[in-house]
């Protein structure tokens, strides 16, 4: 039996999972590597775990890929396919992938950069025996992210890690992934409260026009993100195949340097929800076709979260987010739009008034997707209750999109109760698509240009439609239900997950 889990999100069987490492196209599959700890459902012993997919739905989870020795954890880190095997790893003719990863010496004093090489299509990998390949002396030198970079002359290998805690992003070129020249830095600026990790740095076309490429860079922040705790925020600017140059760039900051609420709204975020961090993008896509996930938790509470004692686990990843920019009112903004799985027609309806003294109430399933097109007034106000566990709120006069998750929060750790918001356009027709899991929202809006990621505690399954304020018309509100069919990966699980995880 093919063990195939066609849950929204991806999470592993057992055990601890974080940050996603290694995302690859390949072979006509896509590899999703991660930080996992194949001892239990805490963070430690970190290995990089394994799992594949053909459509970024339905997963296959794999062994343990890359595992820690008694000297280093694997951190964070990419994969790439030496096409041309520059690195001299392939066998018979075969390209290798080769994973390049941060070696985190496990005495915390020295973190380097090492690189393994598979020629089985990434299920096995060998580590280079020269490790590492890179060390700049340092104990928090980290997460490597790297590419092909097709310069005016020639192409070389670039590599964009971070200084996690000087707040700096730098860049290292290479022709063979052995031996690698620095190139540039940037930072500290915009966010800088907390570390800096998991960059990443790609080109995307505005609006679809080859003759308008910009360079995306992306800098993970904890704490200090908008939303309270972990945070990816990203810098759109030019790059020259030596150093990243901003459009418009964010305000030198010391290391360590705490900002307002208003200074940190002044830049750009990928999510304004509590729970999207450490997101990357694949390798071995077209840049039209730019895809990203992320871990779906915050590491102020992400240990604390609760686990089934049956099958305990920590950790899931996003939805997979088709990345592109685009141009709104004079600035480029980076537009996400959800690899979405498939639906089942459920309750729908439209032009419909809606009051403060009439909600509208529907079925909510487990996992669905919600749609909503809305006329506000001036003042109006639409709300949202999902199931208790969370109120999305729109609130015209102030321009804002909320998610709320204060209200079935006591359960839940520490630092969960929250309320997230971000500045939306409410004149005309307000559209919101929200994916909902039995414990995660993920709300796109302004085209995808808004988005928040919230994990919600226990919520039950009626949708209640709320207004306040003058009339708001629903001009259309649908509720499809995700179609799921977990029975396969339940059966594999009990079939031995646990024993091959060593539980």
């Amino acid at each position: 039996m093919t063990p195939e889990t066609c849950s929204m999100h991806f999470r592993p069987a057992r055990n601890w999972m974080n940050d996603p490492n290694g995302l690859i196209r390949h072979d006509d599959r896509y590899h999703l590597f991660y930080q996992y700890n194949p001892h239990g459902p805490t963070h430690g012993y970190l290995s990089w775990g394994h799992a594949s997919s053909v459509d970024l739905v339905s997963w296959t989870e794999h062994p343990v890929a890359i595992e820690y020795t008694p000297t280093d954890e694997i951190f964070s880190g990419s994969a790439v396919l030496d096409a041309q095997n520059t690195s001299g790893l392939g066998v018979a003719g075969a390209a290798p992938l080769v994973a390049v990863y941060t070696l985190a010496a496990r005495t915390g004093e020295r973190q380097t950069q090492g690189i393994a090489s598979s020629t089985d299509g990434g299920h096995t990998w060998a580590p280079y025996p020269g490790n590492p390949v890179l060390d700049r002396g340092s104990a928090h030198f980290r997460d490597p992210k790297v590419f092909r970079y097709q310069g005016a002359d020639d192409a070389y290998w670039v590599m964009v890690a971070v200084e996690a805690v000087e707040r700096r992003v730098v860049l290292y070129r290479s022709d063979d992934l052995i031996t690698w020249d620095y190139l540039s830095d940037y930072g500290p600026r915009g966010a800088t409260e907390g570390v800096w990790e998991c960059p990443d740095l790609f080109p995307l076309a505005v609006d679809g026009d080859p003759d308008d490429v910009r360079w995306v860079l992306l800098i993970s922040i904890n704490p200090g993100g908008i939303a309270g705790g972990s945070g990816t925020q990203y810098v759109i600017g030019h790059f020259d195949g030596v150093r990243f140059v901003p459009d418009d760039a964010p305000p030198r900051r010391p290391a360590g340097a705490v900002a307002t609420r208003a200074e940190l709204a002044e830049l750009d975020w990928l999510d304004h929800g509590r729970d999207c961090y450490a997101g990357v993008t694949f390798s071995g896509l077209p840049d039209d076709e730019r895809t990203l996930i992320a871990w779906m938790s915050n590491w102020e509470y992400a240990g604390g979260l609760a686990v089934d004692d049956e099958a305990p686990r920590r950790g899931a990843m996003t939805l997979a987010r088709r990345l592109s920019l685009v141009r709104r009112q004079g600035r480029v903004l980076v537009r996400q739009q959800p690899v979405a799985p498939a639906t089942d027609p459920g309750s729908a309806l439209s032009d419909t008034s809606l009051t403060s003294d009439a909600p509208l109430q529907t079925e909510l399933p487990a996992r669905c997707r919600v749609e909503v097109l809305a006329e506000l007034p001036p003042d109006g106000h639409l709300r949202l209750d999902l199931g208790g566990s969370a109120l999305v709120e729109v609130d015209a006069a102030a321009g804002e999109l909320r998610l709320d998750r204060r209200p079935r929060a006591g359960a839940m750790p520490d630092g969960f109760a929250s309320v997230e918001s971000v500045g939306i356009t409410t004149t005309g027709i307000v559209r919101l698509e929200i994916w909902l899991d039995h414990d995660s929202a993920e709300i796109f809006a302004d085209d995808g240009t808004r988005v928040i990621t919230d994990l919600l505690a226990e919520r039950g399954r009626t949708l209640v439609v709320s207004a306040r304020g003058d009339e708001v018309l629903i001009r259309r509100l649908s509720v499809d239900a995700v179609r799921v069919d977990d029975t396969r990966y339940t059966a594999w699980h009990d079939a031995g997950v646990a024993s091959m995880r060593g539980a």
